[in-house]
């Protein structure tokens, strides 16, 4: 099977929605997902998400699903640099993520006393669990950190939700820690993501990600990705996101 992650659009934060940006980018990732065959379609609760799905629902004449788990990972943790204010566990300066081995650890990151405080590792299983129920109605069953084929297929599923929930997804799938992932990786608005299983023995799976936040139709469209998840290129640039 594949798994497809969009992330929502060009958001505007404030009212959980699209920015005019935002409505066109949904518009053309509708027009890449519309020439795919899709056997389902899921949606994180939130505004931004659902307003990025209605176009490729309209434009299918389809319906999707809500999953309250799909709704971005907004765990707060009191980040080393924020003199104890409360932050999103994952969104780290670097230099402080360096200086604790564990979070580059799959069975340790949510063990520091960091993570422990926010209660990160709860919120994390609550994800891990709700895309193992849906594999299994897909197919596919968790073992271990491989999945058995109960039903082999070659469906395809989309999934519209955020970033920072797209991450802990792929750490699971691929096991390691999503710090990894959070920190190493950026995922542009409406970027889609395309995982497939490998079945290299029989009635055993694994997930392997194909291409990570292809952006490929925002450049058809005549349209660069927008900037947000992105911090500044170089620190002079002053009107690029630095904190």
């Amino acid at each position: 099977m594949r798994i497809l992650i969009v992330r929502h659009g060009d958001p505007n934060y404030e009212l959980d929605t699209l920015t005019e940006t935002g409505w066109k980018e949904a518009e053309l990732v509708a027009d890449y997902l519309s020439k795919e065959d899709i056997k389902a379609f899921y949606v994180s609760p939130m505004g931004r998400a659902q307003d990025t799905a209605s176009c490729t629902l309209k434009k299918m004449n389809r319906k999707a699903q809500t999953l309250d788990w799909l709704h971005e990972f907004c765990v707060q943790v009191q980040r080393p640099d924020r003199n104890g204010e409360l932050d999103m566990c994952w969104d780290w300066l670097p230099l402080d993520l360096e200086h604790e081995p564990a979070n580059y650890d799959k069975d340790r990151w949510a063990q520091t006393d960091i993570m422990k405080h926010g209660h990160v590792q709860e919120a994390y299983d609550s994800v891990c669990h709700g895309l193992d129920e849906l594999l299994k109605k897909h197919g596919y069953e968790r073992e271990g950190m491989h999945y058995r084929v109960v039903e082999p297929n070659m469906d395809t599923i989309v999934l519209f939700c955020h970033f920072g929930v797209e991450c802990v997804m792929l750490s699971h799938l691929i096991n390691v820690s999503p710090m990894i992932l959070w920190q190493g990786f950026c995922a542009a608005p409406t970027s889609v993501t395309s995982i497939y299983t490998e079945e290299r023995r029989k009635g055993i799976a694994s997930f392997r990600v194909n291409e990570f936040g292809s952006t490929t139709h925002l450049f058809v469209g005549g349209r660069k990705p927008s900037f947000a998840a992105r911090f500044c290129e170089c620190y002079d640039n002053e009107d690029e996101r630095h904190d």
